[in-house]
């Protein structure tokens, strides 16, 4: 699995935000620091098949040597991470993780066997059950990032999803997301503020300024 930008320019208007061409390769992480107004979550909607005016983009994006350019957002396999977990409150643990698995695939024992299977990898096999409610921070972006491995993406996107974990909570959570990712061998991209999370993901950086 591949992610690559070939020859990216993003705009907003007539305005250059940032320019790239680099290949991200299975298991490994690119981060790109920056800071707010510089096109990184401009570059994560584009992946995404999210992007809207007043924002433009010149180039490809490719998945495993597929142009995605054309492709609608919900066909692309991208999973992305975001700084709150956006867990679905009105359902238990188990609930939201089996939400993101392909609907047609699995039937509702082998989902909820899926699901017990995902939390038992991770050792988090005791929260099936639970409300999302009751679980603490960190417990809660542990279960995001299961929820977004369950749809099976091929290329995972990390918007600062650390940046509002406590600082002991931060490390913990950095060495357990990219533990998770690259076990998998999934190509991600990573954009913060904060280069504990660069140092975490033990990549390579690209650190870009607003124009």
């Amino acid at each position: 699995m591949t992610l690559k930008l070939d020859r990216v320019s993003l705009f907003r208007y007539t305005d250059t935000l940032l320019s790239l061409d680099e290949v991200i390769n299975p298991g490994e992480v690119l981060s790109i620091m920056g800071p707010s107004g510089s096109g990184k979550s401009t570059l994560l909607n584009a992946i995404a098949g999210q992007l809207t005016a007043p924002f433009s983009m010149t180039g490809s994006i490719y998945i495993n040597d597929k142009c995605i350019d054309d492709m609608p957002a919900h066909k692309r396999g991208v999973g992305v991470l975001y700084q709150d977990p956006l867990l679905f409150e009105h359902m238990t643990v188990g609930q939201n993780i089996a939400f993101a698995l392909p609907s047609s695939a699995l039937n509702k024992t082998q989902r909820e066997q899926r699901v017990s299977e995902m939390l038992v990898e991770v050792g988090l096999n005791d929260l099936q059950h639970r409300p999302v409610q009751t679980l603490s921070g960190g417990q809660q972006a542990r279960i995001a990032l299961l929820r977004t491995l369950a749809a099976a993406p091929s290329v995972v996107l990390l918007d600062e999803p650390f940046s509002k974990l406590d600082a002991t909570t931060k490390t913990q959570m950095r060495t357990w997301v990219f533990g998770q990712l690259k076990a998998r061998g999934l190509p991600t991209l990573l954009v913060t503020h904060d280069n504990e999370d660069v140092e975490a993901a033990q990549g390579q950086l690209i650190e870009i300024e607003t124009c």
